[in-house]
């Protein structure tokens, strides 16, 4: 892209030496408009390219006139922010179709021309009564936060400013909804707020404990070591996730065709033997009598049975997400489960201790340690926790007495953190933990999976099994009475 700007410059300049003097005096006016135009829209297509061959020279690189105006424009104007879609081609000649959210129509032209696309249209999006603003996929995922921050931290450290690296990951993403969150991102970097800001007036896309420790790292002025943490911390969680999933596909998959097989064997199968038992007469055992009673119920009720298992997983979804009583209780139940409640508490104190320890790291204060990981952490239990040692922190006791003897919280982690506490090594003393109960959450998880696998074939060949024998023992007695016959 550089080459062909050098290529279009030279081949400006040759023009205007050849052409004749009667068209240089017709055209100037016009022809320099037009060049200054077209020399600031590629200056600002080739953002990208040029902020990674010659990152010195765009660190001292302000925005457009015009966009600085709106910028003022913006933080003196207290009116609420519109949607308005627009319609852009980017440097490469490719059509984007998106949304941002401003102030007046100017705002967006500005700021989409600044960034270095051509504006073909933008409307103002209608809204009426019935509206609902859906952000579907706007949440950066584990695997999501991971790679944006590797990329970041990598830019930075070459040299290339902040403002350009945001704008390189907005380019070169191929989700619409991140594409609007890096633009935000942009726009409150240009307005000149600061990064953690910026992030925080995304926090709907963005996790609080990012926001966080950027905020704190920028106390430190080390930005991209944090950021290296950080994806170290998300790839963690993202591999800690694909294993509870890869664990849980099988036996998932297996339980499900079962189901199906079973379903469908009852429902169209089993009802063509009805009508020859009934001929043949004779007494029928106790199994083809209840293999036919529930292949009757299924045959006439499966409908209002789908109906009502939608029903109740939608009760109890909508349930456990606005009822915090029922959420709590069903945690505890699951964390008590003699298996499965063993891999939940051991991920949720990695989870803790990890995050505790990031925070710890960065010179954090524990109480502002303690209300992040309250607003982080998705489970009632540790919620409550983490509650009661900010109310013992705030009458001066030790982290430790909140989590003495508590159940949720293994005996091992406890006295690390009592170690870590009177040693003053609480963040390292919280590595080791997450690392250690990191550990036993991998081999729990594989152990599940051994455990799951099996009692699932079992299940299946189980409930065929009693399915053939209610038919065939019934089809052995007439043939018997057939011979004797």
């Amino acid at each position: 892209m550089k080459f062909m700007n050098i290529f279009i410059s030279v081949y400006h300049v040759l023009r205007d030496l050849f052409i004749s003097p009667f068209q240089r005096s017709v055209k100037s006016k016009e022809q320099t408009k037009k060049n200054k135009k077209k020399k600031a829209v590629k200056e600002d297509q080739d953002l990208m390219s040029e902020a990674l061959k010659n990152a010195s020279s765009l660190s001292g690189k302000d925005t457009n006139a015009k966009l600085k105006n709106v910028l003022e424009d913006r933080k003196s104007n207290k009116e609420e922010l519109l949607t308005f879609n627009y319609v852009v081609k980017d440097s490469y000649g490719k059509t984007i179709k998106s949304s941002f959210d401003a102030k007046s129509r100017n705002e967006v032209e500005a700021f989409l021309v600044n960034e270095g696309y051509k504006v073909e249209s933008i409307e103002l999006k209608k809204k009426t009564k019935w509206d609902m603003e859906i952000n579907l996929g706007l949440k950066f995922r584990s695997g999501d936060l991971s790679f944006a921050l590797t990329q970041l931290s990598t830019y930075i450290k070459a040299g290339i400013p902040l403002i350009d690296s945001v704008r390189i990951l907005a380019k070169q993403t191929t989700k619409s909804s991140h594409r609007k969150v890096y633009e935000k991102l942009v726009f409150d970097l240009v307005a000149g707020e600061s990064f953690s800001r910026a992030l925080e007036n995304q926090s709907d896309a963005f996790p609080r404990l990012l926001i966080n420790m950027v905020k704190a790292s920028e106390m430190t002025g080390d930005l991209p070591t944090t950021l290296d943490e950080m994806s170290d911390y998300y790839t963690s969680i993202e591999e800690t996730r694909k294993q509870m999933i890869a664990a849980l596909t099988y036996p998932a998959i297996i339980f499900i065709f079962s189901v199906v097989v079973i379903a469908f064997v009852l429902i169209w199968v089993v009802p063509n033997f009805v009508t020859m038992f009934s001929e043949a007469g004779g007494e029928i055992p106790a199994i083809t009598q209840f293999t036919l009673a529930a292949s009757a119920f299924l045959s006439n009720y499966y409908m209002y049975i789908f109906i009502g298992i939608l029903v109740v997983i939608t009760t109890y979804l909508l349930a456990y997400k606005n009822v915090k009583s029922f959420r709590k209780s069903m945690q505890i139940f699951y964390m008590k489960l003699p298996i499965f409640g063993t891999v939940i508490i051991y991920n949720e104190v990695t989870m803790f201790t990890k995050t505790f320890a990031q925070l710890l790291n960065h010179s954090v204060h524990i109480t502002d340690s303690m209300a992040i990981l309250s607003k982080i952490s998705n489970n009632e239990v540790y919620k409550e926790i983490i509650a009661n040692t900010m109310n013992t922190l705030s009458k001066g006791g030790k982290i430790s007495e909140s989590f003495r003897g508590h159940w949720a919280f293994p005996i091992v982690a406890y006295e690390m953190l009592v170690t870590g506490e009177s040693t003053g090594q609480l963040g390292a003393m919280m590595e080791k933990v997450a690392e250690h109960f990191n550990s036993l959450h991998r081999n729990a998880v594989t152990q599940i999976k051994a455990f799951i696998e099996p009692i699932t074939i079992i299940f299946l060949a189980t409930s065929i099994g009693f399915i053939l024998l209610s038919i065939f023992i019934p089809m052995f007695g007439l043939y018997s009475a057939v011979e004797g016959a």
